[in-house]
């Protein structure tokens, strides 16, 4: 059975295709092309005519590629630069169209629940607690957890393209912007500080292209062997400033595209070290798009984590279960009477509205349906997208007049 998974990254799009062999989950394709989607969103959040149309035209090419794969086994995702931007529903249209297939908005915590999968289904099993960071174009993911479980999972508003045109927008690099750069970044990271130490772990990984890039530049220039430690991520720093200019950035192994916006991700780096006290980070293989999937393998296999996390929101707002069940049976019968070919997907949206209608007697009786839907449609549920939780929340809210 072959799966595919589309990261509409803010800085990269990234397609892989894996095949599945049991629970395991080997790569069959992997193609990456360098969008800058987050360079294309405007001080008025709009995303511009020119970066839509790139990434369309990268979509275009990702379809070719996903041809005879079958649909239902296909999954696509946007990050940051789309949940921020306002013309995002203008965006998935003609993106939706370019690529062939739905693309869903994901929130923060869950991009960030994804990465943890597929950073740890890559590394060798283990209960050692461990930290996973991920620095994309404009956005950061930092998990905790043990196993396959984060127990801690925030995403914070910085990442390496988004940071370059803020605090480096003439190209120019010296001490006092860098310092700049990464005393901002650390504010954003500062408050989830005090969680995260609590928790603690054993060892920390990096699963984006900065970091890779970081260990890649250690390791070659000798002052570290495969990993990122404190000390040489601060030679690094060094260095950046020596080159003066972004457009002057150069290290061996290194392409022109990451170099461009090394000298951000690399502040956005020097700040998750400092605010979480890691010495050393070993850079990883797998982040969102293997987290997808074997998300996706999940719900093929009947391991669909939205079913825990609906019967945990059950429990959690005290709805009757078993009312909850005869309202969905009915429903059921209801819409494939009206539409006998509904999809699989619609069926399992209608069933998660059906376990979920009630769950706003928790808050008030009056006006409950409203409630319930505000509930689903700002809480945090892992396994929904943005996307997903809004026809939830839409099906919930018209349960009456």
């Amino acid at each position: 059975m072959l799966l595919a998974a589309i990261d509409l990254g803010s800085n990269s799009f990234r397609l892989e295709i894996g095949e599945a062999m049991g629970s395991h989950i080997a790569r069959n394709g992997y193609w990456k092309e360098t969008v800058r989607l987050a360079a294309g969103l405007g001080p008025d959040g709009l995303l511009s005519r020119r970066a839509i149309d790139s990434a369309c035209v990268c979509l275009a090419r990702m379809n070719e590629r996903l041809r005879g794969i079958d649909p239902a086994h296909v999954r696509a995702v946007g990050t940051q630069t789309l949940r921020q931007a306002i013309n995002g529903e203008q965006f998935l249209a003609e993106a939706q169209k370019a690529l062939g297939f739905p693309i869903e908005i994901i929130s923060g915590r869950e991009e960030a629940r994804l990465i943890f999968e597929g950073c740890t289904r890559t590394l060798p099993s283990s209960k050692r607690r461990r930290l996973v960071v991920d620095i994309g174009g404009a956005s950061t993911e930092v998990i905790a957890g043990r196993g396959f479980e984060p127990v801690h999972a925030e995403s914070f508003k910085i990442g390496c393209v988004a940071t370059t045109l803020r605090y480096f927008p003439d190209g120019r690099i010296d001490r006092a912007s860098f310092r700049r750069a990464q005393v901002a970044c650390a504010a954003e990271l500062e408050e989830a500080q005090a969680a995260y130490r609590r928790y603690g772990w054993d060892e920390a990984y990096g699963s984006s292209g900065t970091i890779g890039a970081a260990a890649v530049i250690l390791r070659n220039q000798g002052w570290a062997d495969g990993s990122v430690t404190a000390a040489g991520l601060a030679r690094l720093v060094d260095a950046l400033i020596g080159f003066a200019d972004t457009r002057h950035v150069e290290f061996e192994g290194i392409k022109s595209e990451r170099a461009e916006v090394l000298v951000g991700g690399i502040a956005t780096l020097a700040a998750v070290f400092e605010t979480f006290g890691i010495r050393e980070m070993w850079p990883a293989k797998g982040a969102l798009r293997a987290g997808l999937l074997y998300d996706l393998l999940g719900r093929r296999e009947s391991h669909d984590v939205r079913d825990a996390t609906v019967l945990r929101w059950q429990q959690r707002f005290g709805a009757d279960r078993a009312l909850a069940a005869m309202v969905g049976t009915t429903a059921r019968k209801l819409y494939h009477a009206l539409l006998p070919q509904a999809s699989e997907e619609a069926v399992r949206t209608l069933a998660f509205a059906s376990q979920l209608h009630e769950i706003g007697f928790a808050i008030s009786h009056s006006d409950y349906h409203k409630h319930s839907a505000y509930l689903v449609r700002n809480g945090d549920l892992p396994g929904f997208s943005t996307s997903d939780q809004e026809r939830v929340a839409e099906l919930v809210l018209g349960q009456r007049a």
